[in-house]
């Protein structure tokens, strides 16, 4: 008697493994399209299509609303979520187009601090509403209400991605590890850093929030000629990132894992709740490669905006591999499969 095929489990929570997606999702893409210049793949967060001389890029993310946050910030919080992974292009972000399926006792008002928000983070960076959906429906509840486009416009010249890569490039990174786990957890759950830490240093982790995105990133390294490629640093953090980042590209890294910039709200939560922050995720951690006659520049004015950075790491022949360097030891980068902020996440929510 043949044996049943054993069936092949997703994670509880998170995104589903690259694995699944090679088996299942890039085999089966629609119609092949040469206007496609960049498709789906891992480590890049858009798709990029030319329209005429024109090159539109390309994201899809949840709109994710935690009313707990409060509704402005919450959208703020969405807002930034959507074009961070368009903006890493390189291209302009330009074209929203949300579709909005709200819970059913969401009110008037909570509404209309939600779009005012959006309106005014739109306004900012020059971004217009394309199109969209807006309704209440049975069924759909917190945080996600709905899915949003984000749209980047440009010329062939300013696009960014893993055909660009070469070897001597330098890996920079932006604001370090953990960035969105320390600002969610500590704005979701006040107490617990309070009762772990004290009252100071949940107000420190909690300002690391306003981080959580990498406009502003990317609108410093746009500037930059031989920024080659960037990725936002999301599900996984800092070590999955730079994993789907090689993947894409297809070329060696060596990364220096003591030179990342390491802010103290962020290691003092991980060592209070006792996980890897360079595996956790953290939306408004940029991934730089740059032209080594760039880097340091980049570096430079990274700075003079405010924002903490270092150059990390290098590109290295392909038979060399990924590896991720310190004084201990060297190993080799690999992908870390589970994000711990879903665990806590969890884990905090319990009562008692």
């Amino acid at each position: 008697m043949r044996k049943a095929m054993t069936e092949k489990k997703l994670p509880a929570l998170g995104k589903i493994p690259p694995a699944f997606f090679d088996r299942v999702i890039y085999p089966r893409l629609g119609a092949r399209n040469p206007n496609i210049v960049i498709g789906p793949r891992h480590g890049v967060d858009y798709g990029v299509v030319k329209v005429g001389n024109t090159y539109l890029a390309m994201s899809t993310d949840p709109f994710f609303i935690v009313p707990s946050f409060g509704f402005a910030k919450a959208a703020w919080f969405a807002f930034h979520i959507i074009f961070s992974d368009v903006a890493v292009s390189g291209l302009q972000p330009r074209y929203l187009a949300i579709d909005l399926n709200l819970p059913p006792e969401m009110k008037e008002s909570e509404l209309e601090e939600v779009w005012t928000a959006v309106h005014e983070e739109a306004k900012k960076y020059g971004i217009s509403v394309l199109t969209g959906h807006t309704a209440r429906y049975t069924g759909c509840s917190y945080p996600m209400v709905g899915g949003a486009t984000s749209i980047a416009v440009g010329a062939k010249k300013d696009l960014r991605g893993p055909h660009r890569v070469k070897v001597s490039d330098r890996l920079v990174i932006t604001k370090g590890p953990g960035i969105e786990t320390t600002g969610l957890l500590a704005v979701l759950f006040p107490h617990k850093f309070v009762a772990v830490g004290g009252e100071d240093f949940q107000k420190e982790a909690a300002a690391v929030f306003y981080q959580m995105s990498v406009m502003d990133d990317c609108a410093i390294a746009r500037r930059f000629p031989d920024v080659h490629v960037m990725h936002d640093a999301t599900e996984c953090g800092i070590w999955g990132g730079l994993y789907e980042m090689t993947r894409a590209g297809d070329y060696g890294l060596r990364v220096e894992e003591e030179l990342i910039p390491f802010q103290p709200a962020v290691r003092k939560t991980a060592g209070l709740f006792r996980f890897d922050p360079f595996c956790a995720i953290s939306e408004g951690t940029l991934l730089v490669i740059v032209d080594k006659r760039e880097a340091d520049a980049l570096v430079t004015a990274f700075k003079r905006k405010g924002i903490l950075s270092a150059v990390c790491g290098e590109v290295v022949p392909k038979k060399e591999g990924q590896k991720i360097v310190s004084a201990e030891r060297e190993r080799v980068l690999e992908h870390p499969q589970e994000d711990p902020y879903w665990i806590l996440a969890a884990e905090f929510s319990k009562p008692g």
